[in-house]
């Protein structure tokens, strides 16, 4: 789990997916290099994790603004491993409920061991029906397969060498996997998605939950839902619970950065972040205003040493 007691802060890295949503026009010529960059500077400056996100691919009809660029999660947050030390690995979101639940343990159980226990399983149900098209796998049935999957990564990526699940699609026993992950009980599960079915799974089902977009408003009346469905079902421990910030850039730009952007002196931003934390949420996902690598870094380290110190108060 993430730090107690103070708010976490993490990132969504560039270059890795090239939506028009938040990609920035130098990420286009941007490749590994960039990447490796972008996560030693988190990995430098204190940042919870580094997130990389899953499409198996973009079909023509949404390709002018999703983009057709989207790294996969596995390989890219092994890359990345290799060249940080401390930071977590963070899918967000890995689309699970795709493939065989044993598949995902042994890449995520791989991962997890060769990372020295650095990584966050995110998860989520895909929202593009011809990826589940493509694969043969009924779209209309997404929620129900990524209920079972989770279930079965949690008994697959467990303490036992062994594994055992038995479900209503999915059952598995006696098959050894090995490398086992290096976190026990096993590596972190986190929900994704803010749809009622998504709060309800994250839950039920998982030990963190991490909203898709949405605004501030919206997050007290779902935290308290989650919150409400974890206390009747009887689960004890707290949900790991995130949220996406606004765009950011740390200082006066020089440049127009948009009107959603938070923009200002540290301690302007910090004093917004802190509602986050009022809330009950317990790590926010930032994303900054860039116009090339450099100044992507030198936000990173703005923040963390701006900003970070006064998240708490």
């Amino acid at each position: 789990m993430l730090p107690e007691g103070r708010l976490s802060y993490g990132i969504q890295l560039p270059v890795q997916s090239r939506s028009t949503l938040y990609a920035e026009p130098w990420e286009a010529a941007a490749g590994p290099a960039d990447l490796v960059e972008t996560a030693r500077a988190a990995d430098r400056h204190g940042f919870a994790y580094i997130a990389c996100c899953e499409h198996i691919g973009i079909p023509r009809r949404l390709a002018a603004a999703m983009g057709t660029v989207w790294y996969d999660p596995v390989a890219t947050l092994a890359h990345l491993a290799a060249v940080t030390t401390r930071v977590r690995l963070l899918s967000h979101i890995a689309l699970v409920g795709l493939r065989h639940p044993l598949l995902s343990a042994k890449q995520y159980a791989t991962l997890d061991h060769l990372s020295g226990g650095r990584l966050v399983l995110g998860v989520g149900a895909g929202h593009v029906r011809e990826e589940f098209d493509a694969l043969g796998v009924d779209f209309t049935r997404r929620g129900a397969l990524l209920d079972e999957a989770v279930d079965a990564l949690k008994a697959a990526l467990g303490p036992r060498e062994f594994p055992s699940y038995r479900g209503e699609e999915v059952a598995f026993e006696g098959l050894g996997q090995s490398p086992r992950p290096v976190q026990r009980p096993r590596p972190p599960l986190w929900v994704g998605g803010s749809s009622p079915a998504a709060v309800r799974r994250a839950a039920l089902r998982g030990d963190g939950w991490l909203p898709q977009g949405g605004r501030r408003d919206q997050l007290p009346a779902l935290l308290a839902e989650l919150r409400r469905l974890r206390e009747e079902a009887g689960i004890r421990t707290p949900a790991e619970t995130g949220a996406v910030t606004e765009p950011l850039y740390v200082g006066e730009p020089a440049w127009d950065v948009g009107r959603r952007t938070l923009a200002g002196a540290p301690e302007r931003l910090a004093e917004s972040l802190r509602a986050y934390r009022a809330m009950g949420v317990d790590q926010i996902q930032v994303r900054f205003r860039s116009r090339s690598r450099t100044e992507l870094t030198d936000q990173l380290a703005a923040f963390a040493d701006g900003v970070a110190p006064h998240l708490d108060g």
